[in-house]
């Protein structure tokens, strides 16, 4: 009986496994759910602004049909320390997966999941966040946000096929809505602390993670309490 009962849980894990492997197969060539054509990958950022420049080349102001003021810079023109904040808090093991953290979905899924502690922390990767700001829509239920994503999942991976590591930060910070009319760094660093994004110090990029992800308030609104969620990221550098 005892054997018989062992067999069965060995079945169900098989059946499990190749559920989830059919899944992803049929995910990955689209046939559940929405796939981005490679073309898209490819070009995920079409919503730039306009610039208008004075007659000695200063920025007189930015236009979008969108309402988007975007203005799109390469990784080399931004901070180092904005780099590492963003790796500190939201991935630190960005650079040894290849768009899923199978670690942190297992702890997300264990102490979020089964446990209910709500501070335990996410299983996203930035590249799966990527993938969530670039291709999902604003899920209306738990359900609709269940189904989401395995989709984010395989459309990470495939980001991670084409594009480097460096790429991927820029694209993530070049796209996030910053709040305040800033969207992406370039606009969001000239916005709260008048900036290029490659001039930002090492206490500057935390305060704008506490309106990637508003734990507090906004830098321009309250910058002390801003402050504690330096505290709390460099503590993980």
């Amino acid at each position: 009986m005892r054997k018989r009962f062992i067999h069965i849980l060995w079945a169900l894990l098989g059946a499990g496994i190749l559920f989830c492997i059919l899944g992803f197969v049929a995910v990955w060539n689209g046939l559940i759910g929405y796939m981005p054509e490679i073309e898209d990958l490819q070009n995920p950022i079409n919503r730039f602004a306009t610039q208008v420049y004075s007659s000695d080349g200063k920025v007189l102001g930015t236009w979008n049909l969108n309402k988007e003021n975007r203005i799109v810079i390469p990784y080399d023109k931004m901070s180092p320390h904005l780099v590492e904040a963003l790796v500190a808090t939201e991935d630190e093991r960005f650079y040894e997966h290849s768009g899923i953290d199978f670690r942190a979905l297992g702890r997300a899924i264990v102490k979020r999941g089964l446990m209910g502690q709500a501070n335990a922390g996410g299983g996203s990767t930035i590249t799966q966040q990527l993938a969530k700001q670039l291709y999902s829509e604003t899920a209306s239920s738990t359900v609709q946000r269940f189904f989401q994503k395995p989709i984010e999942w395989v459309i990470a991976v495939k980001l991670e096929r084409y594009y480097t590591k460096q790429e991927i930060i820029a694209l993530y910070l070049n796209y996030f809505d910053f709040l305040h009319n800033a969207v992406g760094i370039k606009t969001a660093a000239n916005t709260y602390f008048n900036k290029e994004p490659k001039d930002l110090t090492v206490c500057e990029p935390p305060s704008l993670d506490s309106v990637r992800t508003p734990r507090s308030s906004t830098p321009c609104v309250i910058p002390i309490a801003a402050g504690n969620e330096e505290t709390w990221c460099c503590s993980r550098w």
